[in-house]
């Protein structure tokens, strides 16, 4: 294994990663495929060599076996281990495609850059990222329905019953260390549970984060068109149009003050 390799592979994509897929890349690469490449492997690598039956037709063994493991455990992990890393690839592919675009756009444009950050979910790499996310839960998902189906539980008898053909009768067949191997097997779909869980987790925060960015930006728009609209007239009236006769004045009062004014009035025309 090229361990270098490996190691520039998950470093892109725990660059361009939420906090919870960071969490999601360690859980993957330290509780499944380094379990998996130094333990579980060598658990399972006498399945077929220490599998017995109690009779000695040839052939029965064979058939018997094919029948109990229809897949190994360990292959149909490294499948499922292929399939959850690949849609890691996609924001990986998308990102150089959006680096490679602004590195056209600067080239010709006299330094003006396309992106900001061609690594910020924004956009289609918004849409490729959660696309990634429903592809990983939704292999794990799939792969742990798969393993249930074919091996009816996650259970492994120490005693299975085999009546195919050619075994002259029903025999009983024995596997190596059934205890030894299903404590591997409930690890590996338990931690393959809590990549989905994780998976889950980092959908809602990535649309909650969507939801409450464009929630902010509506207010700030009602707040600024509120605000442009109500410069262009007068929020209250001169006080002058509130200056009104009060209605407890007297009558008298109200025919002297208009004989006073009557006075002035003759007394500036006299002069």
């Amino acid at each position: 294994m090229n361990w270098s390799g490996l190691e520039n592979l998950l470093s892109g994509v725990n660059k361009y990663s939420t906090a919870f897929g960071r969490i999601w890349l360690s859980m993957v690469f330290v509780f499944r495929v380094l379990v998996f490449v130094v333990a579980a492997q060598r658990v399972w690598g006498d399945e077929s060599k220490d599998f017995v039956c109690n009779t000695r037709q040839p052939g029965c063994t064979n058939v018997c076996y094919d029948h109990i493991f229809p897949i190994s455990h360990i292959r149909l992990w490294a499948l499922q281990l292929i399939f959850v890393t690949c849609p890691s690839l996609m924001v990986m592919a998308h990102v150089k495609l959006r680096e490679g675009k602004d590195a056209k756009y600067v080239a010709l444009h006299q330094g003006s850059h396309l992106y900001a950050n061609p690594g910020k979910k924004r956009g289609g790499l918004w849409w490729t990222y959660l696309l990634s996310l429903v592809f990983k839960a939704g292999f794990d998902t799939s792969f742990l329905y798969i393993l249930y189906r074919i091996y009816h539980g996650y259970d492994l008898p120490k005693l299975s019953k085999c009546s195919i053909e050619p075994c002259p009768n029903t025999v009983d067949c024995f596997i190596s260390r059934p205890t030894e191997k299903k404590i591997f097997m409930l690890f590996m779909v338990i931690s393959s549970a809590l990549c989905i869980l994780m998976c889950i987790c980092e959908m809602i925060y990535l649309i909650g984060k969507r939801i409450s960015k464009l929630l902010r930006i509506r207010h700030e728009n009602e707040r600024l068109l509120f605000a442009e609209q109500h410069e262009l007239t007068n929020m209250a009236p001169p006080r002058s149009q509130y200056r009104k006769t009060d209605p407890t004045l007297a009558g008298s009062q109200l025919s002297l003050t208009k004989r006073e004014k009557i006075r002035e009035n003759s007394a500036t025309t006299t002069l």
